[in-house]
């Protein structure tokens, strides 16, 4: 065990944790319960606005990040899952680039490095919310007051650890699926979707002269009883541009059903257990073999590349420099954050429409070529450092005293190379292209928020049946 950790003990031994339940499984009632406990708690979290704000208007600087980071601006969980996910992601890289030498059969290791996890996001947060503070996020610093400023980074910090604690409480197996993470991260791009479709919220539409509903479903009706001519009711219900509509809903509903479909590729390979005589069972290998990791990091990354960009758009506009890397503006139909309109940030970022992706076709090019690559690389890169490449998903089937039926210990290696490395870049690939088809589309929300939702509520459909069938799944 790593001598960094040992040091750590005594700081990790004073973050709070939730205990282990007492049975290996608890009732499904019980797990769904605290389930709706969690998301009811993010929820009410997401609308308590932070004290001592000054200022919350302008654009948004991170409005590209808060999709996968499952936040609501002004509120207490400014902040996310980022510090958590952020955390959990350095630790991995440690543990695959070897730095940190963990034995996770040893409960005393697995615990020092779990707690190791929670103290360092509880560090991230800490410095997180102090870098919103200072960079004015919440009005000037003068105007805000060292006071409030720290009452501010204390709030944050606060929701820091409610979000490190509802994970625990997930993961130590006393709700639903594994994290609290992926339930933040579903119920926050799911609140996006039903907001867009039911939203009484009305804004101005050139060329209307009433007020329209933001709600794509409530605007329909709202149409044809406020338009005469029904043909141009259901040509702006369906087609709008300037707020969610009808055609951007049934693309959501589309790349929902694709997603599903993909999820079904997938490949078994027979195994024999050489503790039980004659016992064989299944390993299967999934198209998504990585699953979200790829378009979650790619995210990540061209959100901090948009990020940094507009910090210095906004004070060097005129340098040519900056310029190259990325021109900004704010839409002339309003909203809470500006779009690129130059520069690589523009290449990179998604077409708006169809109609853009045709008028546009070096735009169009580019941003398919740097997604599909991203998304493959990543997901390739990803198995070596998460524990899922060829070598460690072998040695951990061998420990299980699983083997290939009809061959011997090498033939399960060399097996299983001929299906993950393809499985992890094909894999990326493919999720990197439905990300592009929903951009292109227009789905409500983003291609990669449809994404991590759709593979997030299958997980859990997946779990529920595979309890139904192993007969855990008790009320």
């Amino acid at each position: 065990m790593s001598r960094i950790l040992e040091i750590l003990a005594p700081a990790i031994n004073l973050i709070p944790e939730v205990e282990k339940p007492i049975k290996k499984i608890l009732p499904f009632r019980s797990r769904a319960m605290w389930t709706a406990i969690v998301i009811l708690i993010y929820l009410v979290a997401s609308q308590i606005p932070l004290f001592g704000v000054v200022s919350n208007a302008g654009a948004d600087p991170f409005y590209w990040l808060r999709v996968i980071l499952a936040s609501n601006r002004g509120t207490i969980m400014e902040l996310g899952i980022s510090p958590t996910v952020t955390a959990g992601m350095v630790m991995q890289l440690l543990v695959g680039a070897q730095i940190l030498n963990i034995d996770q059969n040893d409960p005393v290791q697995r615990s020092l490095y779990e707690g190791s996890q929670k103290l360092l996001g509880l560090i991230i947060a800490f410095f997180e919310a102090v870098a919103y503070v200072w960079s004015g996020m919440y009005g000037d610093i003068e105007k805000v007051g060292y006071g409030n400023a720290l009452l501010i980074v204390l709030q944050l910090t606060f929701a820091g650890i409610i979000v490190i604690l509802l994970d625990d409480l997930l993961s130590k197996g006393h709700g639903l699926g594994n994290s609290a993470i992926s339930v933040f991260i579903a119920i926050n791009i799911c609140e996006t979707i039903i907001w867009k479709s039911f939203s009484p919220i009305t804004y101005p539409i050139p060329g209307f002269e009433k007020e329209q509903y933001e709600g794509a479903i409530l605007n329909l009706f709202h149409s044809l009883f406020a338009i005469d001519n029904k043909f141009v009711a259901l040509q702006n219900a369906f087609y709008r541009s300037h707020l969610p509509n009808l055609a951007s809903l049934i693309s959501t509903a589309l790349i929902f059903i694709v997603v599903v479909y993909f999820q079904g590729f997938k490949v078994d390979i027979a195994l024999k257990n050489d503790r039980v005589r004659g016992a064989i069972q299944s390993y299967p290998i999934k198209l998504f073999y990585t699953s979200n990791m790829p378009i979650i990091l790619q995210s990540a990354l061209i959100s901090n590349l948009y990020f940094f960009s507009q910090i210095l758009y906004r004070n060097f506009n005129g340098n040519f420099i900056v310029g190259l890397l990325g021109k900004w503006s704010i839409p002339e139909a309003g909203g809470s954050h500006m779009v690129p309109v130059g520069g690589l940030v523009y290449y990179l970022s998604p077409p708006h429409g169809m109609i853009e992706v045709i008028s546009d076709p070096l735009h169009t090019i580019l941003y398919v070529v740097f997604i599909l690559t991203t998304c493959a690389l990543f997901s390739k890169t990803w198995i070596q450092v998460s524990g899922s490449s060829v070598k460690d998903v072998a040695k951990q089937l061998k420990e299980q005293g699983m083997g290939l039926v009809g061959s011997r210990d090498s033939g399960l290696k060399s097996h299983l190379k001929r299906y993950i490395p393809i499985a992890a870049t094909f894999g990326g690939l493919c999720i990197g292209a439905l990300s592009v088809v929903a951009d292109f589309i227009g789905v409500i929300g983003s291609g990669t928020g449809i994404l991590l939702a759709v593979n997030i509520v299958y997980g859990y459909f997946e779990q529920f049946k595979r309890e139904k069938e192993q007969g855990t799944l008790t009320f």
